[in-house]
């Protein structure tokens, strides 16, 4: 039996284990701010496997200078990032990789859309539902699964592994940033996101801000003399509408050049008043804008800013008492991978090992991942390689458990080829 098929039958063998594992991380109501339990969790896991590992909190000073970080309005206080070596033994003749996935999710609010309990982690069929667990908690249970499967065939690397759980993918990337800046590096690194079964060649770039107004509020009987903050939201959420015509409009960038509307600009939060019959004197709306590869967040935060001002200035009471507009949030550049990178050759024959089907080579995607801190700043190849599953970010979340155990068997033979094996009988 070869070093793959002794690893596939691990998975096997393991894959009871693998859900159940994938239970616990689900119950975990791991959204921003509360992602320390799991990541100590994980951490245990980690040093169980007896792996070198660091659980460090993110330092804001090292970070605050680079290019990608994204302004923060919070603290990192009990929340860690976990890194977990194996480090090989012996000459390295393979290459060093970084699997990494993050643990953070977004609410699942209004839970009373859900028919299953968000966290759950609820089995029926071959589905299993929860908050998270397609994004990305199953792709985090398949590259530890992958590792714990070579571990238990008794196969040595003869390469460095990272296995990194990260957070705040899902609104800033700070986290696997964090990562790099401390030092941890690699000759290439892969991300469980849940593509498919397809590799991401091309995302978008974000940035966030948030959009006040204040008003004269009063008495509702005196609402002919008061001025209502929530409507005059209204004023430049529809300038934002002309914002999201215009860029879109505009030529597009080639990787995006078949995709419908490549830059989406969503009003995700809006917050005003407090009592039917009170007039709202403050009200904000939170906004997510794409930009294109190559372009400069910071070149795009001046244009929404030019424009949504330029807007409150054909308004009689917002020309007077202007919206406040900050910027928080992912500062995040937008990427495009090189196909000819040796990894993709290498995923994608670990992916026929497993696979009875041509590995999809995805441009365009209108979402943006952690790989654009390896691919832009530290020169590492990195894409996203995930199962199936739907629902993500909204109600009755799912990932497809034979997809995942596929991904986990197409983790294993991509760390064994890209890694190496250490023959120890000649060294």
């Amino acid at each position: 039996m070869n070093h793959t098929d002794q690893v596939f039958k691990a998975v096997d063998q393991l894959w009871e284990e693998q859900i159940g594992f994938l239970q616990q991380l689900g119950r975990y109501k791991s959204t921003l701010h509360n992602e320390g339990p799991i990541q100590r969790f994980l951490a245990d896991t980690f040093r169980d496997m007896q792996l070198e590992t660091d659980c460090f909190i993110p330092d804001l000073k090292m970070m605050a200078s680079h290019k990608e970080f994204s302004p923060v309005e919070w603290t990192y206080d009990n929340r860690p990032v976990v890194v977990a070596k194996w480090v090989s033994n012996g000459p390295k003749r393979g290459k060093s990789l970084i699997v990494q996935g993050h643990v953070d999710v977004v609410s699942p609010e209004p839970v009373r859309l859900w028919n299953y309990d968000p966290w759950g982690a609820t089995i029926e069929g071959d589905r299993m539902y929860g908050r998270g667990i397609m994004d990305m908690k199953a792709g985090v249970s398949a590259m530890i699964y992958a590792v714990k499967a070579i571990q238990a065939s008794g196969i040595e690397l003869s390469a460095d592994l990272l296995i990194e759980t990260v957070l705040e993918e899902e609104c800033t990337g700070n986290g696997a940033l964090a990562t790099l800046v401390k030092g941890y590096v690699a000759d290439g690194a892969l991300i469980p996101e849940p593509s498919g079964h397809g590799v991401s060649l091309s995302q978008v770039g974000v940035i966030w801000f948030r959009v006040r107004i204040t008003g004269a509020g009063a008495h509702v009987s005196g609402k002919a003399k008061s001025i209502n903050a929530i409507e005059k939201a209204y004023v430049l959420i529809q300038a934002l509408g002309r914002y999201s015509d215009k860029i879109n409009n505009a030529p597009k960038h080639p990787e995006f050049g078949h995709v419908n509307h490549p830059l989406n600009v969503n009003i995700g939060v809006i917050k005003g008043g407090d009592w039917p019959s009170t007039v709202p004197a403050d009200c904000y709306f939170e906004v997510r804008a794409g930009l294109y590869p190559g372009q400069d967040p910071q070149d795009v935060k001046d244009d929404v800013l030019a424009w949504l001002l330029e807007a409150a200035s054909q308004d009689e009471w917002l020309r007077e008492v202007p919206p406040e507009i900050t910027f928080f949030g992912f500062h995040a550049n937008g990427v495009v991978i090189d196909p000819k990178e040796e990894l993709f050759s290498v995923l994608e024959s670990a992916h026929g090992k497993v696979l009875d089907e041509p590995m999809q080579y995805r441009s365009g995607l209108t979402a943006l991942t952690d790989i654009r801190h390896y691919n832009l700043y530290y020169n590492i190849p990195a894409t996203c390689y995930g199962p199936r599953g739907g629902n993500i970010h909204s109600a009755d979340e799912w990932v497809d458990l034979p997809s995942l155990k596929a991904c986990t068997k197409v983790y294993a033979a991509f760390i064994l080829e890209w890694c190496g094996v250490r023959d120890v009988s000649v060294e």
